[in-house]
């Protein structure tokens, strides 16, 4: 028998409620990694490469070894030599000629050679971090300095400096989608063709906390402990034990404690990582390192990074017929398996977006340069593309002289083609996205722009309206979560799961989904994370936590009611089926006769009663939105002002109204900060990384907004998943983007513009609006590559 959710007033799913993580955090009860300080712990320094090409010709170690407290130098020939092995490569990717893809070798320490300014090259461990810094300062490392190149452009271009041999024209992978033939029949007789040349500039994710790692050696135990910031527990796990000699996953432990935000970047496990491992395991004392926000700068994976031409091809009606996209993605130094994915595959799923268009060429190539690696940030290579899509509609509105809206309108998926399968063979379940284009439009009163024009125009400004009509595809394609639930004999629910808190307030919405079932306070729910000897899976990113983890958390919690029933009916000498199940006790129907479901779980064997649940979603989910913004531009100085911002947002199912509300607005401002102001720079001829602290890389302020007008639309649930809800985390993020750049780019096509309008690049800083107005653009990205941008 399937228990029925009771009603639970004011705490259950659909309700907004006080987040369960806060008070700790707020009163300082909050514990990080940094916060663990176990007895005999030592600290971890690294020295970093100054090049960002170089032979390391040697290390000397004995002035950091002599200095007081200093316990051991680590070097990469002495982790070579103990059998530490490289990270994984990329071989399941192909080059263009069809070999494996191809990288420079990524170790815990540099060997031999260094391919970016920052990387790791020796670790000195002492008995404090300011005596374990002073030490690796310390450390004499002379290097030859070999030619680098830092721009994707050159570095594809012959003579360029190589990385590997075994990409002689640093192309570590490429993918190619569609047909070529068909697209350039379609563009062939088209009555429109537009193009757009987009910089989808490179971004760091910034979290508050910076990632730390600490690890320990019991030797009664045979066990390495690993405590760290991270999203995914399971692969640093599995990472360490496939690095380290000596190392199982059955001897490995990672346990993650409150974490300061993530975004995409601490998933998986880094070099420093297994460094901090190795060193704990030799030393047999406890390590701990802790990152700089420099080093979080120079070493931590970045995001974006990609240069694209597109084109689109539209009848005379304004349909597009087919699409046409080629981008080099700056992978940096070595190339990852989630950093080449993100762009050659994983963004190219979107690229159509919402459009009903099945004729594509799309054409991505990964390309090595001496920058710091990139990896999964924000949306993972959805914004990317839904950018260009967005870009390119706005385009095609302009030459057509239609409204941007109704451009958009012509070319959506219809309710009556779902399930839909776009040209990448993905399937969307639902959608009605004409729909949440109609409810967008009246959110931020599209009709009545003309009016709030004349009142900038009369303030000396200039307005401008932009729009982005799109979905996106979460889940990471890892759909199955397991849960387990313990009802334990004093009195709480233990909800046990792989995924990971991260700030995002998933153990809010887990709780509110277990209050659903078992209807007893919230109070008496624990969300148990990051701890692999719990719970093992995937871990959270691609905006999967609820989808796939939550599904579970309502399958297993009806499962332990029904065991529950069962062992209450031996209990109260009763059938099973005359057993009833209410706010935490258990009655035979009819009767007064019962149990606390507490009372039951201190009855049984373990004192507990537990249920071990694995689940898979059926496909991933795709939320959608229609995001507008309107911004105002001071032509005197430049300056961008985001004066209105409206959306609305199908996501399925809401959990937790309050915490979506602030994942959907929270991503709108990264959005906004790739917009507007966010840029990694790296110094062309050195690879010096010109932005290295917050005094250089800008990041959007909360004073530069004045407030977000968000609703959401919950009448078309996800099909996929038990739950009905559709991932959200990154679903602002993607809007944003595109919605303020066409904003930018309609002031300045009224400021007399035109066309030009559109060559103006991210991020659509004061300085570039300010030459842009004085038609001074920066060249296109792709021009300097054979046969041009086209």
């Amino acid at each position: 028998m399937s228990s029925a959710p009771v009603d639970t007033g004011r705490f259950g799913s659909g309700h907004t409620v006080r987040r369960v993580e806060d008070p700790a955090l707020v009163t300082g009860r909050g514990r990080f990694t940094d916060d663990v300080a176990p007895a005999g712990q030592v600290h971890l320094a690294f020295a970093r490469s100054t090049y960002a090409h170089a032979r390391i010709v040697s290390i000397d170690t004995a002035p950091a070894l002599a200095l007081p407290g200093v316990l051991a130098v680590y070097t990469g020939a002495d982790l070579a030599a103990a059998g530490v092995a490289p990270m994984p490569g990329i071989g399941a990717f192909k080059r263009p000629d069809g070999s494996p893809g191809a990288t420079p070798p990524r170790r815990a320490l540099a060997h031999e050679t260094v391919y970016f300014v920052g990387e790791a090259v020796a670790a000195v461990v002492a008995e404090t971090r300011e005596a374990a810094r002073e030490a690796a300062a310390s450390l004499w490392i002379d290097y030859e300095e070999l030619p680098a190149v830092t721009d994707p452009v050159q570095a594809v271009t012959p003579g360029a400096p190589v990385l590997c041999a075994e990409a002689p024209d640093n192309v570590a992978a490429e993918m190619r989608h569609g047909d070529a033939a068909a697209t350039q029949a379609a563009f062939a007789r088209a009555a429109h063709v537009v193009s757009v040349d987009i910089v989808n500039q490179r971004l760091a994710a910034s979290p508050m906390e910076p990632r730390c790692t600490q690890a320990a050696w019991d030797a009664a135990a045979g066990r390495l402990t690993v405590r760290l910031s991270n999203q995914m527990p399971t692969a640093v796990r599995n990472g360490l034990a496939d690095a380290l000699p000596g190392l199982t996953r059955d001897n490995v432990r990672v346990l993650v404690d409150d974490v300061g935000g993530g975004f995409g970047m601490k998933t998986g496990l880094y070099p420093e990582d297994i460094a901090v491992a190795h060193a704990a395991l030799a030393l047999k004392r406890p390590v701990s390192w802790r990152a700089e926000r420099i080093e979080e700068f120079l070493a931590s994976t970045h995001g974006r990074d990609v240069l694209t031409h597109a084109e689109l091809a539209l009848d005379a009606d304004g349909r597009a017929l087919a699409l046409r996209v080629r981008s080099l993605a700056n992978v940096g130094a070595h190339a990852t398996a989630p950093g080449v994915a993100i762009q050659v595959l994983i963004g190219p799923w979107v690229s159509t977006s919402i459009y009903d268009l099945q004729t594509i060429d799309l054409h991505f190539t990964a390309v090595l340069t001496h920058r710091a690696p990139t990896g999964a940030y924000r949306g993972a290579g959805r914004p990317e593309a839904i950018y260009v899509m967005e870009r390119l509609m706005d385009a095609a509105a302009r030459a057509l002289q239609l409204d941007p809206a109704e451009l958009r309108r012509r070319n959506m998926i219809r309710p009556g083609q779902m399930p839909y399968r776009n040209p990448m063979g993905q399937t969307y379940d639902s959608g009605r996205f004409e729909q949440i284009l109609d409810q967008g439009l009246e959110l931020a009163d599209w009709h009545g722009l003309g009016a709030r024009r004349e009142a900038s125009r009369a303030r000396g400004r200039l307005r401008g309206r932009g729009i982005a009509t799109f979905l996106e595809w979460t889940g990471g394609n890892a759909l199955e979560e397991r849960v387990a639930i313990d009802v334990t004999a004093d009195g709480y629910i233990e909800v046990s799961s792989a995924t990971q808190a991260m700030g995002q307030g998933i153990a809010t919405s887990y709780t509110q989904l277990a209050v659903d079932v078992f209807g007893v306070p919230m109070d008496r729910i624990r969300i148990l994370q990051g701890d692999t000897d719990r719970a093992n899976g995937f871990g959270s990113a691609g905006s999967r936590s609820l989808f796939t983890g939550g599904s579970v958390v309502q399958l297993a919690s009806e499962r332990a009611v029904e065991q529950a029933r069962e062992l209450a009916a031996e209990t109260l000498e009763a059938p099973a089926a005359d057993i009833e199940y209410r706010a935490g006790r258990l009655t035979v129907a009819g009767t007064d006769l019962g149990i606390g479901l507490f009372d039951l779980a201190g009855r049984q064997p373990d004192r507990r009663i537990r249920v071990d649940v694995t689940h898979a979603a059926s496909a991933p989910s795709w939320p959608n939105g229609c995001h507008v913004c309107e911004v105002e531009i001071d032509p005197a100085t430049g300056e961008v002002a985001i004066v209105a911002y409206a959306s609305v947002n199908d996501i399925g199912r809401v959990v937790s109204p309050a915490i979506v509300r602030g994942q959907i607005e929270g991503g709108a401002v990264q959005g906004i900060g790739q917009a507007l102001s966010e840029q990694v720079v790296y110094d062309r001829e050195s690879g010096q990384l010109l932005t290295a602290s917050f005094l250089d890389y800008a990041m959007p302020h909360a004073d530069g907004f004045v407030g977000f007008k968000t609703r959401f639309d919950t009448s078309i649930p996800c099909l996929t998943n038990p739950l009905g809800v559709k991932g959200v985390g990154e679903l602002g993020t993607i809007g944003a983007t595109p919605a303020v750049v066409n904003a930018v780019i309609d002031a300045l096509d009224h400021a007399g513009l035109g066309r030009d309008a559109e060559r103006i690049q991210m991020p659509v800083t004061s300085e570039r609006v300010w030459r842009a107005l004085r038609s001074d653009f920066d060249p296109p990205p792709l021009a300097a590559l054979p046969g041009g941008a086209g």
